[in-house]
């Protein structure tokens, strides 16, 4: 491994987001893999990191430990659970001197606090979702949300993904959501409808409506429909390959090394 490289940890390394972050980590010239944390019931325990991404031996085992998994990373990416990532938070914290880039969604406001506390003395950027892409949708959402009044435009966010994705919605389709609504001033969960009745459901003025498809193997999408009486504006993103999410989560650790501690998104490193 190079001196001067950023040297990366990965958390649910087993996984399939775990993996592919993990070989693309290796392929990079500018990184470094130093590190690979799994659950103590996982098959890949002890198994090595190279191997296990078809790169060939590395000589690094995957652990349960995350001080031994990090101790010499500057980047932890976190692809694990909710219950790990807020186990997880303050010991990367206490530890120093590290960053932390996690993916994870679905968690609740004691978890969310746990990472609210580390960003007090690590960097922490937290991403709904790794893409790029799906940043720039956030942001161009956030524009139409605020151009696009609620008297005249309703929003429906319609999603789609394979039929193993355990959560409906997706979190990011909860983050658009939610960027849609700061856009307009109100709070999501005041205007969020993710069920309808099969009769009388008249939608409610500045309703944002959400819809989830599951699937076969339909890696990831996103549209948010403006609809008006006479015109339609749509804003949409399709991912055609789980590379992309990898990518962005590197692009995430390359701009977070050496930042102050703090709590950040993909928006930042979308940058202006």
């Amino acid at each position: 491994m190079s001196g001067s490289s950023i040297h990366i940890a990965v958390t649910g390394i087993s996984g399939r987001l775990g993996r592919a972050i993990a070989t693309e980590v290796i392929r990079a010239n500018d990184l470094s893999l130093v590190g690979g944390m799994v659950s103590s019931d996982s098959p890949n325990l002890g198994a090595d990191l190279g191997e296990m991404c078809a790169a060939g031996f590395m000589g690094i085992d995957a652990v349960v430990s995350l001080e031994q998994a990090a101790d010499q990373a500057d980047v932890l990416i976190d692809a694990s659970l909710p219950k790990v990532t807020s186990a997880i938070a303050p010991r990367l914290a206490s530890m120093g001197h590290r960053a932390l880039v996690t993916g994870v969604t679905g968690l609740d406001d004691e978890q969310q606090a746990a990472l609210h506390q580390a960003a007090e003395v690590i960097p922490v950027l937290q991403a709904s979702n790794f893409s790029l892409g799906v940043a720039l949708v956030e942001r161009l959402l956030a524009q139409a949300a605020k151009a696009l009044t609620a008297e005249h435009f309703d929003i429906e966010i319609i999603e789609a993904h394979h039929k193993r994705k355990a959560d409906a919605p997706s979190g990011t389709a909860l983050s658009l959501g939610e960027t849609a609504a700061n856009a307009r001033g109100v709070a999501l969960e005041d205007v969020a409808q993710f069920n309808r009745p099969r009769h009388d459901g008249h939608r409610p003025m500045g309703a944002i409506g959400f819809s989830a498809i599951r699937g076969g193997g339909v890696v990831g999408e996103h549209e948010a429909r403006f609809l008006s009486a006479f015109e339609e504006v749509s804003i949409s993103h399709k991912a055609y390959d789980r590379f992309i999410f990898a990518q962005g989560a590197l692009e995430a650790a390359r701009w977070i090394k050496g930042k102050a501690p703090g709590l950040y998104s993909m928006q930042d490193v979308l940058g202006e």
